[in-house]
C-alpha cells in the first residue's frame, strides 16, 4: 500500500495540485486527522497488511481473474480485450475491496458504528457485510430516488442487518445521501466511523481509497505480463466518483506507454444539461469537503445531474482525476444512457456477462475506440461490477423480446 510508486502522492495536507484538501466543519478536523495519523500507523504495520490481504482474498475472492474477452474482440475486429473482472467479486463490485481496508481501521480505532453513502447501493451492501461480519452497528444513506431504481440492493442492505436511510432532500441522489451521512457523522463522531465509497471527500479519504482499491491494477500488472509478456496499450474505466478507475489506473502511471481514459456518465447528451460529465460542463469549486471538479451554475449552485446508472449519478468527481486531467495523463470522455444500455446488452449477448451499468459506460467507449486500433494492441476494461441490480432498470429500457 506505499504511495512511493509514483508522482501523485497529494501533498501533507491532502492537495493535488489545486485539487483535494479539507474543507469541513471545525467538529470534523479532529476525527479526520485521527484516520489519517491511524491510517498511516496501519500502512507501516505488517500485520495490518497481512490482514487485510488475508481478507481480499479468503472472504472477498480475490485475485479477479484477468479475462479474455474473444468473442468481443472479434466482433470488435480490433484490439485484443481484457475484463478485469471485479464483478467476480464477493458482494459483486470493487466497492469490497475499500470497505475491508475501512472496517479494518474502524475497529483499530475503537469504533463500534458504521455510517455510509450509497448511490447504486453496490457501496452501501459491501459497507453492510464488513458491518456483519465484524459485529459493528450499521447506518447506510441513499436518495430515495436510487432506493426505488436499486431496490434489490436496498433489501440485501437490510438483510445484512444495516439501517436503511432514505434521504428525500433535494434530488434525492447520491450528492444528498452523502450530506446526511456527514450530518450523521458529526452528531457521532465518538462512537462512529464513516465509510466513504469513493476517492473524493476530505483528506485523507481520496488517497486512503485509492491504495486500498490499487489492488486492482496491481493485479492486473502482474496478469496482462503473465499472458501477454508485455504491458497493455490502453486501460478504460468508468468514473464516478472514480475509486475503480483509480485503482485500476494508479500502478501504470508511470508507464508512459499505457494511455488511459476514464469515462463519465453522458447522460441524455451534453446539450441537454442532463448528464453527470463533470469534465464537460463542470468548473472547479469545494463539494462535500474537497475541491475538484463540479457541475455548478455561475452563482456556485451544485446543478441537477442524470444518469441511467446511479453510480455515476453524481455532481463531483474526485480530485486525483482533475489533478491528472490537468497534467494529460488521463484521458476524460463520457458515454451516453443509449450508449451504455447498447454496450450492456452487447456484453451479456456476446460475452455472457452482465455488467453494472457503470462498468457498461466502460464498455461502450472500447465499443468506440478497438475496432480502429490494430490487433496487436492490448486493452484492459475494468469490469467494475456486475448488473443484477440493474437487470429490471435495463428490461424497462430496452424492448427485450423474450423468447417464445
Amino acid at each position: 500500500m506505499s504511495n512511493s510508486s509514483s508522482t501523485t502522492i497529494p501533498d501533507a495536507r491532502g492537495h493535488f495540485g489545486p485539487y483535494g484538501g479539507r474543507f469541513v466543519p471545525e467538529t470534523l478536523m479532529h476525527p479526520l486527522q485521527e484516520l489519517e495519523e491511524e491510517y498511516r500507523r496501519a500502512q507501516k504495520d505488517p500485520a495490518f497488511k497481512r490482514e487485510f490481504a488475508y481478507y481480499l482474498r479468503e472472504f472477498c475472492g480475490r485475485p479477479t481473474p484477468l479475462y479474455f474477452a474473444e468473442r468481443l474482440t472479434r466482433e470488435l475486429g480490433g484490439a485484443k480485450i481484457y475484463l478485469k473482472r471485479e464483478d467476480l467479486l464477493h458482494t459483486g463490485a470493487h466497492k469490497i475491496n475499500n470497505c475491508i481496508g475501512q472496517i479494518l481501521l474502524a475497529r483499530r480505532m475503537g469504533k463500534t458504528r458504521i455510517i455510509a453513502e450509497t448511490g447504486a447501493g453496490q457501496h452501501g451492501v459491501a459497507t453492510a457485510t464488513v458491518a456483519a461480519m465484524f459485529g459493528l452497528k450499521c447506518v447506510v444513506c441513499m436518495g430515495a430516488v436510487d432506493c426505488e431504481r436499486q431496490e434489490l440492493n436496498v433489501y440485501r442492505m437490510k438483510m445484512l442487518g444495516a439501517e436503511v436511510v432514505s434521504v428525500k432532500a433535494g434530488q434525492q441522489t447520491l450528492k444528498e445521501a452523502i450530506n446526511e451521512a456527514m450530518r450523521d457523522w458529526v452528531t457521532n463522531v465518538r462512537t462512529t466511523h464513516y465509510i466513504l465509497g469513493t476517492v473524493y471527500g476530505a483528506h485523507p479519504y481520496p488517497v486512503m481509497v485509492r491504495n486500498f482499491q490499487r489492488v486492482i491494477g496491481d493485479e492486473a500488472r502482474r496478469q496482462i505480463l503473465e499472458k501477454e509478456e508485455r504491458l497493455p496499450d490502453l486501460l478504460i474505466a468508468c468514473v464516478g466518483g472514480g475509486s475503480n478507475s483509480m485503482g485500476l489506473f494508479y500502478p501504470f502511471l508511470k508507464d508512459k506507454s499505457v494511455k488511459m481514459v476514464g469515462v463519465e456518465a453522458g447522460g441524455e447528451g451534453i446539450a441537454t444539461g442532463k448528464h453527470a460529465a463533470r469534465f464537460q460542463g463542470g468548473s472547479l469549486g469545494v463539494l462535500q469537503g474537497t475541491r475538484s471538479y463540479l457541475l455548478q451554475d455561475e452563482f456556485g449552485q451544485v446543478q441537477l445531474t442524470h444518469s441511467v446508472s446511479a453510480g455515476l449519478d453524481y455532481a463531483a468527481v474526485g480530485p486525483e482525476h482533475a489533478w491528472l486531467r490537468d497534467r494529460k495523463r488521463v484521458e476524460y470522455t463520457y458515454a451516453t444512457d443509449a450508449q451504455a444500455l447498447t454496450a450492456f446488452m452487447k456484453l451479456a449477448r456476446l460475452e455472457g456477462i452482465i455488467p453494472a451499468l457503470e462498468s457498461a459506460h466502460a464498455i461502450a467507449e472500447v465499443m468506440k475506440r478497438a475496432p480502429k486500433l490494430g490487433k496487436d494492441k492490448l486493452i484492459i476494461i475494468n469490469l467494475s461490477g456486475r448488473g443484477d441490480k440493474d437487470v429490471s432498470q435495463v428490461a424497462e429500457k430496452v424492448k427485450l423480446e423474450m423468447p417464445k
